[in-house]
């Protein structure tokens, strides 16, 4: 903790609060108090285009709880990598999973400073389990996979978390190389997680908020269609129901119903 402390204050000394944050402006539309000035700004400009885009955030979060949960429950799955983390909120990856098995392993992984500034609140780990950060970017699989190896056992199942982090790469290539580099490196029985903003949905407003984020924002990022986000689970056992709006993947029946958003996502095991 020391070593990520220091890290941490030397992260919040080098923090720009003028410039809009992906993971600030994401965690304003979720209700939370991690953001500034220009976040908000951008926040609220992008939902004059495409107001959906806070059902879209909410939906993605409801979709980590429930994945984990079927993970966990029904799959059996004790271990966690949870690449591009984002701001610590409510109902993170390890507080989901350990409080149906306080034994799971949880990475989380993020190199963007203000997820380091806040990763102590990411490591509340129950007694039994364990959840550490590793600071480092998603087209580095090599230094994740060496660093997760102190927590994670790479001979027993382990769940890549890729929520809202494979669009920042956007270079489709180099996006589906990192996957196959992680999946190589995992053991049958493990399973893929991704969650993708897409144009399926809203079409020309969603390109339009994208294009207004990338004219301003902190960094770049790019919409995936159905196709381009099922090639990322090629060699793998897709689970039902497929590529589908966040909303759509195995709702609760309080969530039955619930519409489409443009935040699309999907499930899958390696045989």
């Amino acid at each position: 903790m020391s070593e990520l402390s220091e890290a941490s204050d030397q992260a919040l000394l080098s923090l720009d609060t003028s410039i809009p944050h992906s993971a600030r402006v994401w965690n304003y539309w979720l209700g939370g108090k991690d953001n500034f000035a220009a976040d908000r700004e951008m926040a609220e400009h992008i939902l004059t285009v495409m107001p959906s885009l806070v059902m879209s955030a909410r939906a993605d979060r409801a979709f980590l709880g429930r994945v984990v949960r079927y993970l966990v429950a029904e799959a059996g799955i004790r271990q966690f990598l949870d690449v591009g983390t984002g701001l610590p909120t409510a109902d993170n990856t390890h507080e989901v999973a350990q409080a149906l098995a306080p034994e799971c392993r949880i990475v989380y992984v993020d190199n963007d400073p203000i997820v380091l500034v806040h990763a102590r609140a990411l490591l509340t780990s129950s007694p039994s389990g364990t959840t550490e950060y590793v600071d480092a970017d998603l087209r580095d699989p090599e230094k994740i996979l060496l660093a997760a190896q102190a927590t994670l056992d790479f001979t027993r199942p382990v769940a890549l978390m890729l929520l809202g982090s494979l669009n920042f790469v956007v270079d489709t290539a180099q996006a589906r190389a990192s996957v196959a580099t992680f999946l190589a490196a995992l053991p049958a029985g493990s399973y893929l997680v991704v969650a993708h903003p897409s144009a399926e949905v809203h079409g020309e407003a969603m390109e339009e908020a994208v294009r207004l984020w990338n004219d301003a924002g902190s960094s770049q990022m790019t919409l995936r269609n159905r196709e381009e986000i099922a090639a990322f689970f090629d060699g793998l056992e897709l689970l039902e129901p497929g590529v589908v709006s966040c909303s759509r993947w195995r709702p609760d029946s309080a969530e039955a119903g619930a519409a489409e958003v443009s935040q699309f996502c999907a499930v899958g095991r390696k045989p």
